[in-house]
């Protein structure tokens, strides 16, 4: 298959996608099979699992089938590492050039691009089988639109060619929620569909901030992610608005999901500290001072780890 896309103002050879790297005689078995772990992007994992079962608590108004939770969590880890290991495959070119992801093992020669490429299909597969076996079609069927939606929808056709990649294509991010849902009742409701929108609007947030501090990086290898094509204030308005309407979007749970107090006071706590940052980038920003852009970065993530736990914790809670 011919994954050769545009970048820049040229087409990509197949010759740029396949750097050449010396190879390794005596690698063991054990480096081997960490450099395949890495593949799928282990961190991104962390948050599959901060985003999914919390939803499955909320899904059943308790905990669920232990059993449950664990397949769910199997299965969309191996979706997950799939959609990884595709993107790692179609970046190779761009990661070989940017100090951020030139470790990444099959710039370095630990995989080659056809292990992965393999390795890819095969947790694709079997992430598949394994839902559908373990939960039902419903997550399954869900499971492989994430995987689309990143490898194609974003990889394929949106990073490399509008600064608004990551907008569209975090949509594949937005997939767990409904998957630990759908897993637990077999359909879907508004509930998970405002964690869906959530998180759809949390992700710029999040990723622009990181690509403001890599920027020249990006700049380099001719990825137009927003941090690096427009200034700091731009970025810092933007980041503004979507962490307003991330937060807006958290309170629209509490109505429809029936949440009681530690819901709703995390969401306005924890929801103010994210705006409270993104508005201190916005002014650093306008001011001429360093933006500190990794400050939100981190700040996001922790704001979507606590309220997830408090999605998780308020059902268990008679108030």
């Amino acid at each position: 298959m011919d994954f050769t896309t545009t970048r820049g103002s040229g087409a990509l050879r197949s010759d740029d996608r396949d750097p050449v790297v010396p190879a390794t005689a005596d690698r063991s078995f054990g480096r081997t099979v960490r450099a395949y772990v890495v593949l799928t992007k282990p961190r991104v994992l962390e948050l599959l699992l901060v985003t999914t079962v919390p939803v499955m608590i909320l899904a059943q108004g308790g905990f669920p089938n232990l059993w449950l939770v664990l397949a769910t969590v199997i299965g969309g880890s191996m979706s997950a590492g799939s959609a990884a290991a595709f993107n790692m495959y179609l970046d190779r070119d761009i990661d070989a050039h940017m100090a951020r992801t030139e470790n990444r093992p099959i710039v370095t020669g630990e995989v080659s691009p056809h292990g992965a490429l393999v390795f890819a299909w095969v947790l694709a597969a079997a992430s598949t089988v394994w839902l559908w076996l373990t939960t039902n079609w419903l997550a399954a069927a869900l499971s492989v639109s994430a995987i689309f939606f990143y490898v194609v929808i974003y990889t394929m056709i949106l990073k490399r060619r509008t600064e608004q990649n990551i907008v569209w294509g975090g949509i594949a991010g937005c997939f767990p929620v409904l998957i630990g849902w759908s897993a637990v009742t077999g359909s879907l409701a508004w509930s998970p569909f405002i964690l869906f929108v959530l998180v759809f609007l949390w992700t710029p947030p999040h990723y622009w901030p990181l690509s403001m501090k890599y920027r020249d990086q990006y700049d380099e290898v001719d990825v137009p992610m927003l941090g690096a094509t427009r200034s700091g204030q731009q970025v810092g308005l933007q980041v503004i608005l979507y962490a307003w309407a991330t937060v807006a979007c958290s309170l629209l749970l509490i109505p429809v999901a029936g949440m009681g107090l530690v819901y709703t006071v995390s969401s306005l706590v924890f929801g103010g500290w994210f705006i409270y940052e993104s508005h201190r980038l916005y002014s650093r920003a306008v001011r001429g001072e360093q933006a500190r852009p990794m400050r939100v970065f981190h700040a996001s993530i922790t704001y979507l780890t606590l309220l997830f736990v408090a999605i998780a914790v308020d059902p268990l809670l008679p108030f």
